[in-house]
């Protein structure tokens, strides 16, 4: 890093359950910060008071302004609170592995711009695995699953963990301009491109972790129902029809499977096992690289698959009729539900 700064700034609502991991983590990285900032947004838990005792410099949240969501302007006051040359954006659910901040630093100062890492998902109950289709699509919409690796354009950010200088943050507006957005990593991202500074998208593993979902089958769908709309809007349409295409592609494989099997037609019924069998080894082959899904998962992908069509539905009716969707105890408007 030689004489350069850095500050890490974490908002957080509501985390301790997380947030002493990750802070536990970091203390044990080789790499020291400058500073770790904890922007409390208006907790009703222990997250305070578990900030001060790791030494943290604690900021309490001020009121949300008209049109900003919590998330982007937690973010925006704990980097005009920071006094360091390089900002590390980190949620408060994810934990460092060992040298892993060194890793992230290191690769931030070889690419410059916007460093943005998808942390490797960390599942311990059988619920967090219905995750597996999104954790995908996440990934291939930003085109980080591609044989053309860097020289394929990221559509954005991924928000766990973003990495830029100062200068540059405040040069393209930070996170006042995705202030409203429920997935403020993508505008972001966008702007940084806009002004002609490269951004960088990989995933965590071996670096960063995180255990997206651990309160429940619910937390696990609000979450995920959240950030449709304006992720799907962020997206290329040759990538959204390529998705689309996809997952019709596994459900229409499934379906004819059953149907063969049933009406008992062998030579239907081998073309589409293997075809089956395709499916399975793509999905492998992309969860081993996002989180512990394991074989199984990919074996029975079926099983997320389903998961998926329903939570997309539902997320549907919450962007374009009810025009909001709930996160963390907060109604949060939908691009929909904005006037």
């Amino acid at each position: 890093m030689g004489s350069s700064k850095l500050s890490i700034i974490i908002p957080a609502r509501d985390e301790e359950r997380n947030l002493g991991l990750l802070l536990h983590s970091l203390s044990q990285q080789t790499l020291k910060p400058h500073e770790i900032i904890v922007v409390d947004d208006h907790s009703t838990d222990s997250t305070a008071e578990i900030a001060k005792k790791a030494a943290c410099l604690v900021i309490p949240s001020k009121d949300i302004p008209e049109g900003w969501a919590g998330k982007p302007w937690a973010c925006w006051q704990g980097a005009n609170r920071a006094t360091g040359d390089v900002f590390l954006f980190l949620d408060a659910d994810t934990f460092l592995e060992p040298d892993g901040l060194s890793k992230i630093v290191s690769t931030y100062f070889k690419k410059g711009g916007l460093l943005s890492i998808q942390p490797f998902h960390q599942m311990e109950r059988n619920y967090e695995r219905l995750s597996a289709i999104f954790n995908i699509i996440a990934m291939a919409g930003m085109n980080a699953f591609t044989l053309l690796g860097s020289k394929v354009r990221p559509m954005g950010a991924f928000g766990p963990c973003m990495v830029c200088s100062r200068e540059d943050y405040f040069f393209v507006g930070g996170h006042e301009k995705a202030k409203g957005e429920v997935l403020e990593s993508l505008a972001i991202g966008k702007e940084f491109l806009k002004a002609k500074r490269e951004v960088h998208s990989y995933g965590g593993k071996g670096t960063i972790s995180f255990r997206m979902y651990p309160g429940g089958i619910r937390s696990l769908i609000e979450g995920f129902s959240k950030g449709f709309g304006t992720g799907a809007n962020a997206m290329s349409v040759v990538s959204l029809l390529m998705i689309v295409g996809w997952v019709s592609g596994g459900i229409s494989v499934t379906r004819h499977l059953v149907e063969s099997a049933i009406v008992g037609n062998m030579t239907d019924l081998l073309g589409w096992v293997m075809l089956d069998l395709l499916y399975i080894l793509q999905i492998h082959w992309m969860l081993f690289r996002i989180g512990n899904f394991g074989f199984t998962t990919a074996l029975l992908f079926q099983i997320p698959l389903l998961f998926f069509v329903i939570v997309f539905v539902y997320s549907l009716l919450r962007i374009f009729l009810v025009r909001k969707v709930r996160w963390k105890g907060r109604d949060v408007k939908t691009a929909r539900g904005k006037d």
